[in-house]
């Protein structure tokens, strides 16, 4: 499989777009043989990858601020790895891929998958001009990589003239037997400008978490979520550290409601929880910007009702 790498042969300093680097390089990913190119752009104007036999692109996921009565609007998005044929839904090529490919094809796919959501994100910047873009580290990544992992990601977004500050990168929850390979990990990806949200299995670890990796974000499965969770403690703990919490995956009423009380009983701060799920949003290829009143008129009619 050829390994993929950029042409920055070609000059866009005139360009007068956002990121003119960018729009400059998938101008010239049109003309890009569908073939032989790892990467190329599509009739519908988004960057493609090549994988195997695979041909993948992003879809992103809105993650909203989340107060008592309602959700705010997108904040950031999360970028997911679709392929072709199922740009919004379905499977998840990781979910295909994960078993067959070999640890060094793991990385080669996640970085690309990396590279795709960047392109894919930032084209549509007029969408999301303050948004956050979340990527996802697959866990073999943290045990396969060199010991300058971050800078090889790095190097792409400068030199497309993408900010670095306005990605993080998510890594998997992880085992107490395995914190100082995270620890190690993520020292590297903040040396080389990222900042860092973790997914965590529950309430207790992602107290712990916070105290150890003082990340930008801990991330919590709403399907995790049990009445007696310590939540409200976590929210001001989080808010002390200046930590966001963001809970995934929201979709059923139980959830919901468990996420209501304790954003009743963490009244007094005026920090929100954020929210990721089909209940605010499904992965879409093309980002909204705007607030959505149906959207949040939802999500407060199902928080009232829970």
């Amino acid at each position: 499989m050829p390994s993929f790498r950029l042409d920055f042969s070609s000059s866009a300093a005139s360009h007068p777009m956002r990121y003119p680097i960018l729009h400059d390089y998938l101008a010239r990913l049109a003309d890009a043989p569908t073939a032989t190119a790892p990467v190329w752009r599509g009739i519908d104007g988004r960057a493609h990858g090549q994988f195997f036999n695979c041909t993948l692109t992003s879809a992103f996921q809105e993650i909203q601020a989340v107060r008592a009565l309602g959700a705010e609007g997108p904040v950031a998005y999360e970028g997911f790895a679709r392929g072709a044929s199922n740009q919004d839904a379905g499977l998840s090529l990781w979910r295909m891929l994960d078993r067959a490919a070999s640890d060094d094809q793991s990385v080669e796919l996640d970085r690309l998958c990396r590279m795709l959501h960047a392109i894919n994100f930032f084209r549509q910047a007029q969408a999301a001009p303050d948004a956050d873009l979340y990527l996802s580290v697959h866990d073999r990544l943290l045990s396969a990589v060199s010991s300058n992992h971050g800078y090889a990601f790095r190097r792409i977004l400068v030199a497309l003239g993408l900010p670095v500050e306005r990605i993080v990168l998510q890594l998997p929850a992880v085992e107490p037997a395995s914190r100082w390979l995270a620890d190690y990990v993520a020292d590297n990806y903040r040396r080389n400008g990222f900042r860092l949200a973790f997914n965590t299995a529950g309430v207790s670890e992602a107290m712990e978490v916070i105290g150890q990796f003082q990340p930008h974000a801990v991330k919590l499965d709403a399907r995790c979520l049990r009445e007696g969770d310590a939540l409200p403690e976590l929210l001001a703990l989080a808010q002390g550290a200046g930590v966001k919490v963001v809970v995934k995956r929201l979709e059923g009423a139980g959830s919901i409601a468990l996420l209501r009380r304790a954003l009743q009983e963490n009244a007094e701060s005026a920090a929100p929880v954020y929210a990721q799920g089909y209940l605010i949003a499904a992965p879409r290829a093309l980002m909204r910007s705007a607030r959505r009143a149906a959207t949040a008129q939802a999500f407060s009619a199902q928080t009232a009702a829970a």
